[in-house]
């Protein structure tokens, strides 16, 4: 299990700052598929990820699961909620058994005036603005089989780690299109699998072509159709 001090968000804080921090939070144990909060609760806390990984997603107006982001231990989750006083802008699950550490708001804002932990904050919240320009991109733009080559040329080593269907939760695709995806690509050379579903990659400039020739359309409306579709307006 990881230390707040190996969190990037509390490694600048002084060692008397983070032990009222350590006296103050609460540290609990979530097995696989616990939910931490849902989209739309107020929280008091700021989780801070010590053991497992934890996926965020929003919940569209249909039903369906649009995932934002997996993190591992450890990270801070929920920043935007405890600086903005705002409930929770998506739902957390643990996809595996682990550990968060909730620590009031009121010992984050005590620290604030500290420089480097008021900038450690504002890195946290532009890399995940950053994600989420990714997803509206991904999910405005590409088409399954777009989406599918992208992650195989940006993070190959994820398809001999996870299993189909998180994989897939990860891509917002069924298993069965996953699945159909894989055997075409497969069945064209641009993949090989082995019986453990290991996928090695034959032909790169392929998948580059496939995300090319697989756009949907140009992003001029991405974040107005995006938000009209997660029924943020």
């Amino acid at each position: 299990m990881y230390k707040l001090r190996e969190v990037p968000l509390f490694s600048k804080l002084s060692e008397d700052h983070l032990q009222e921090i350590r006296e103050n939070a609460i540290v609990r144990s979530y097995g696989k598929e616990s939910i931490v909060f849902y989209e739309g609760d107020r929280g008091e806390y700021l989780y801070v990820v010590l053991e497992g990984t934890v996926k965020l997603y929003k919940t569209s107006p249909k039903g369906t699961q649009v995932q934002i982001n997996r993190f591992d231990a450890p990270a801070a989750v929920g920043e935007y909620a405890c600086f903005e006083r705002m409930p929770f802008p998506a739902t957390c699950e643990f996809v595996t058994d682990g550990k968060m550490a909730l620590i009031p708001y009121e010992f984050i804002y005590k620290n604030l005036s500290n420089s480097a932990f008021s900038l450690e904050i504002i890195k946290s919240l532009t890399s995940k603005i950053m994600v989420l320009s990714a997803l509206i991109q991904k999910e405005t733009i590409f088409s399954s089989e777009a989406k599918v080559a992208k992650l195989l040329l940006e993070n190959p080593e994820m398809f001999g780690k996870l299993k189909y269907n998180e994989i897939a939760s990860i891509l917002n695709l069924t298993p069965e299109t996953l699945s159909r995806i894989f055997k075409k690509m497969k069945k064209s050379g641009i993949i090989a699998m082995d019986g453990h579903h290991h996928v090695r990659i034959l032909d790169p400039q392929a998948l580059e072509e496939t995300i090319e020739n697989n756009k949907v359309r140009t992003c001029t409306h991405c974040i107005a159709d995006f938000k009209r579709e997660m029924g943020l307006e």
